[in-house]
């Protein structure tokens, strides 16, 4: 069974457009013809972003490097947002080289994430460049086998957050990386796709049931409310140690 796709005829939420089109508009100002093409992804391409809660995350494809104004230009875009586009926390860019994300190498990260996570908004649209992919371990473990990295990254910055404001995008942000996780886990049984962090946990769920009390306390993470840090830490210790052991064992099973 082939994975469904976002609809690319589907208008965003009206909230989210005019931040879209001005984000563009510098693009196209700053890189000119070295421009390929914009995509976005997360929330805002599944029409499921929360007015002041969500970030704008884009995906900027070009033609060959920018570096002499690349800060600048990225700056300016998320500084212009933070003034006047109250209804996102923030904008995040990723960049790409179009010979980086047109190549069989990129097939299960930039490919999948380009035809199964992201909308084009400008240029031509590079995930024509893939066929249909199909629920598999490859895309889990490409996805998620990095998982052991970010509960030792994350640990740290939860332990080091000097203020309140950290410590939750700290933990909104391993909340999502875990709850994605447990669900690419399972993937390969499964046989779909969500990036919904909230969807992932409740699927994975009917496949590990006796992990419900881990799921509702990565739910509450993700909601924002600050939570003790000695109780993040415990549970990013024992649900992502858990998680790690069985990409392990799973890898190991499958190859």
């Amino acid at each position: 069974m082939s994975l469904l796709v976002l609809d690319p005829k589907q208008p965003f939420q009206p909230e989210f457009e005019p931040l879209i089109r001005e984000v563009l508009m510098c693009l196209k100002g700053g890189l000119g013809a070295n421009l390929h093409s914009v995509y976005i992804y997360g929330s805002v391409a599944r029409k499921s972003a929360i007015v002041g809660k969500s970030n704008l995350d884009m995906v900027v494809v070009t033609k060959s490097t920018f570096e002499s104004n690349r800060a600048t230009l990225l700056n300016t875009i998320k500084w212009r947002a933070q003034q006047g586009h109250p209804q996102v926390k923030g904008v995040s860019i990723r960049t790409a080289l179009v010979n980086e994300v047109a190549n069989l190498d990129s097939i299960f990260t930039w490919g999948f994430m380009l035809k199964h996570c992201c909308v084009c908004v400008y240029g031509d649209d590079l995930a024509e460049c893939f066929g249909d992919y199909v629920p598999s371990w490859e895309i889990a473990k490409h996805w998620n086998m990095d998982v052991e990295d970010w509960l030792s990254v994350y640990r740290t910055k939860i332990v080091q957050a000097p203020s309140r404001e950290e410590l939750v995008r700290a933990q909104i942000v391993i909340a999502k990386k875990l709850l994605r996780a447990s669900y690419s886990l399972v993937i390969y049984r499964d046989k779909r796709w969500f990036d919904d962090p909230m969807e992932c946990g409740e699927v994975f769920l009917k496949y590990h049931p006796e992990k419900q009390l881990e799921i509702d306390r990565l739910g509450i993470l993700l909601s924002g409310r600050p939570i003790p840090k000695r109780s993040v830490i415990g549970l990013l210790d024992s649900f992502g140690n858990w998680l790690v052991q069985q990409y392990q064992k799973t890898e190991f099973r499958i190859g």
